[in-house]
């Protein structure tokens, strides 16, 4: 790969021109990375539903030309100045949020949410600069959420890079850079239900199931999956969940259903619909004197949440989480080791497989609500 250090890369990208319309595969220009950034070659990457709604630009501003994508697996192509921990050849994760180690954030264990690298949705250019590092006839490309991997290359903040086992499969465990490891993180890191209990799930998308599966490895005794689509509980039985609750079957609320098959509520909740109604549902079902609500789904940004201050005061805790806790760089090589040791399995998650020139069909798959994650192979 030495060959193309410090040279501009020409190489396909799925281009985003504007809101809605499909992605045009173009020939781009990939400028080489500039200090404390690395250009990786994208070799797997697979949609998560925040490209589509970035994609749709419905609910927040639109920045197009832009190139989607952040779930992803690559290889390091180059390093810039000021790199000393990753190099050529090396096996990455590209995150949206990222880890610099040195503010107060990165210094606290409690926290994950970095000042300097923390997601920017309506950034498009690199944090260097100011600048894009990728161009079309010398237009510059905007950038998404820090990694761009609906290209062949993408150049990326080194604290956004997660440095894993190089014999870990890409084309798996490149789902663990969104929102499975938000799911299950979740679960483990903030929900921490012990071995017996009993945990609600709401919501049965791709990061509600990586929940479940949380609660699974947990040793939780029942795990109750809560959605409006029955056709979820099938699969959803593959992550562990053992019993299934609509809302629209009940004329009460479903935290008073939840109660009443729990004696009392549940022992731990975890909300991924980001819908208010789910979110107060998923709080007011646990368990009073030790129940604890988390909150994973992102609500509409003037949505507010009501609840009687009881609630809280009959000893209920409510948390939320930025993907699942985990620091990009500390925390997700030992997933990823998680996967290898056969105590995460991975392959559930993956229901479709497409070539890089086929990407707009991923779209259309999500947009159906058909399956969880589709690979896209990149290179073909």
């Amino acid at each position: 790969m030495s060959s193309t250090t410090n040279q501009v890369i020409r190489c396909k990208a799925a281009v985003a021109w504007e809101a809605g319309k499909p992605l045009v595969i173009e020939e781009v220009e990939v400028a080489p990375p500039q200090k404390m950034e690395v250009r990786i070659k994208i070799l797997f990457t697979s949609l998560c539903h925040t490209d589509v709604y970035f994609w749709e630009a419905k609910g927040q501003n639109p920045v197009f030309p832009r190139i989607l994508g952040h779930e992803a697996g690559g290889v390091v192509e180059s390093v810039g100045e000021g790199v000393t921990e990753l190099q050529p050849g090396d096996h990455v994760l590209p995150v949206f949020t990222g880890e610099c180690k040195e503010c107060a954030h990165c210094k606290s264990e409690e926290s994950n949410m970095c000042d300097l690298l923390r997601i920017n949705t309506d950034r498009g250019v690199m944090i260097h600069d100011q600048k894009s590092r990728f161009s079309i006839n010398g237009k510059p490309i905007f950038h998404f959420v820090g990694t761009s991997t609906f290209s062949e290359y993408t150049v990326v903040h080194v604290g956004c890079l997660a440095k894993i086992n190089p014999l870990a499969p890409l084309d798996k465990v490149c789902v663990l850079s969104c929102g499975i490891s938000t799911g299950l993180g979740a679960t483990l890191n903030v929900a921490k239900p012990k071995k017996g209990s009993s945990v609600a799930i709401f919501g049965l998308g791709a990061v509600g199931l990586a929940a479940a599966e949380g609660a699974r490895i947990a040793g939780a005794s029942r795990i109750i999956g809560v959605d409006l689509n029955a056709n979820r509980f099938e699969l959803a039985k593959k992550f562990g969940v053992t019993e299934f609750v609509n809302p629209k079957d009940y004329k009460k609320p479903v935290q008073e259903v939840i109660a009443e098959m729990t004696n009392g509520g549940v022992d731990r909740s975890v909300e991924c619909t980001g819908h208010i109604d789910a979110m107060i549902s998923a709080f007011e079902c646990v368990h009073d004197g030790w129940g604890v609500a988390v909150l994973v789904g992102v609500p509409h940004k003037d949505a507010v949440f009501k609840t009687s201050p009881l609630n809280l005061l009959n000893e209920r805790t409510l948390k939320g989480t930025f993907f699942g806790n985990y620091k990009p760089r500390s925390d997700i090589p030992s997933v990823v080791e998680k996967y290898m040791n056969k105590e995460l399995e991975l392959e559930k998650f993956i229901t479709h497989e497409l070539p890089f020139s086929e990407i707009n069909k991923a779209f259309d798959l999500m947009l159906k609500g058909e399956g969880l994650r589709c690979i896209i192979r990149m290179g073909e």
